[in-house]
């Protein structure tokens, strides 16, 4: 079984018109799940529904101690991608579990989403990778804490 978290971000950001503005809306993940053909084996819990640039302290320890709490050894964490290296490096402290964050760079309701490929690919590093704490991201897995997003090339490398 694998536990998905969600805290909101990017991939699940809604559009409106009224207000010319994104907000975080709800979660989408359970239909990125089926369009990438996977319908069991998985628990979902939403934690927060914030753009990751407004998490405080407090929301990334509410992530850590769900996490920590979880009785999956295998987890995802929808995340925004600004501060998803941030919370990453929060939970590296968690040494017995495969933790996997992963996001969208466009919202999952936009038609040039990245969103169903990185759920996809999250889906299958969280059960190939060994214990520790990673973000899927794009086809590329990096470890926690020797990671970065570099805002003008909008993406994730190496630190």
């Amino acid at each position: 079984m694998i536990q998905i978290f969600t805290t909101g971000g990017t991939i699940d950001k809604v559009y409106f018109d009224a207000n010319s503005e994104f907000e975080v809306g709800h979660s989408l993940l359970p239909e990125l799940l089926s369009e990438s053909n996977i319908h069991e084996g998985y628990r979902l819990r939403e934690l927060l529904r914030k753009d990751s640039l407004e998490m405080t302290d407090d929301d990334r320890q509410q992530v850590l101690a769900a996490a920590s709490e979880c009785d999956c050894g295998r987890i995802i964490i929808t995340h925004g991608t600004d501060t998803m290296a941030d919370t990453a490096a929060v939970l590296s402290g968690l040494k017995d579990k495969t933790i996997v964050l992963t996001g969208a760079m466009q919202p999952a309701r936009m038609r040039r989403t990245d969103a169903v490929f990185n759920v996809g690919f999250a889906w299958a590093a969280v059960q190939l990778l060994p214990p520790g704490v990673y973000i899927a991201m794009n086809g590329e897995v990096f470890e926690a804490g020797a990671v970065r997003k570099n805002l003008k090339a909008q993406r994730f490398e190496r630190t």
